[in-house]
């Protein structure tokens, strides 16, 4: 069982961190070093695209990846049910509502050079957020009596009751509007795409995984 939901947290994991980065160096990138320009001038921002910060980021990327794989697969391993591709999705989507979607609602992603609050704040909202957000979403799913599907939707509520840390001077900076809005639906698309091939890789594999070590059991 442990090794299950090792194997498919890090296969599953380290293939989304890949995808994610191939959209990120494609696609958002190309947006930082655009909003780095009005932040620092063309030459610090040309500087900064290195063979480094790319290996980075794909390994940041990979280990993220990994460790919101694990805890998927730790979260199929305890619901203790038949799991294959198509639950995995629904499983990377609710993973995307959670960490990326819902906290975004508040805090969308910010280009460099864009005002925002202490950065610790943004975080421990993030963080309060998503973990509201996927304890609602389990409620509202498995949850039977009607009390605790009500405690899950005031779940999803209750961050935004009290909002997200925000500075008192609001705007973007040097940045300009229609770049902020367009890297926001991006990074936000990103991560959709990066969610669902997390879900379903994991659902995969550890449907893979389960059917292999049923037929070792079999075997006389």
């Amino acid at each position: 069982m442990i090794t299950r939901t090792v194997l498919s947290g890090l296969t599953a994991g380290t293939v989304a961190g890949v995808v994610l980065t191939v959209l990120y160096l494609a696609l958002i990138q190309p947006m930082i070093l655009e909003a780095e320009v009005f932040e620092l001038g063309a030459a610090a921002a040309a500087a900064g695209m290195t063979i480094g910060r790319i290996f980075e980021t794909l390994l940041f990327n990979i280990l993220t990846g990994v460790g919101f794989a694990l805890m998927l697969a730790a979260a199929l391993t305890l619901r203790g049910r038949p799991v294959g591709m198509r639950q995995g999705l629904l499983w990377g989507a609710a993973g995307f509502v959670a960490a990326a979607l819902a906290p975004a609602a508040g805090l969308p992603p910010e280009l460099p050079g864009m005002t925002a609050a202490p950065l610790a704040d943004r975080q421990l909202w993030w963080l309060l957020t998503a973990v509201s957000t996927a304890a609602g979403l389990g409620l509202l799913a498995f949850g039977r009596a009607h009390a605790l599907k009500f405690v899950g939707v005031a779940l999803l509520v209750i961050p935004h009751l009290f909002g997200a840390p925000h500075p008192l001077d609001v705007g973007a900076g040097g940045v300009p509007a229609e770049l902020a809005a367009r890297f926001a639906a991006v990074s936000l698309a990103s991560m959709a795409v990066f969610w669902a091939v997390l879900g379903g890789c994991c659902g995969y594999i550890f449907d893979y995984l389960n059917l292999r070590e049923a037929e070792t059991a079999n075997v006389p």
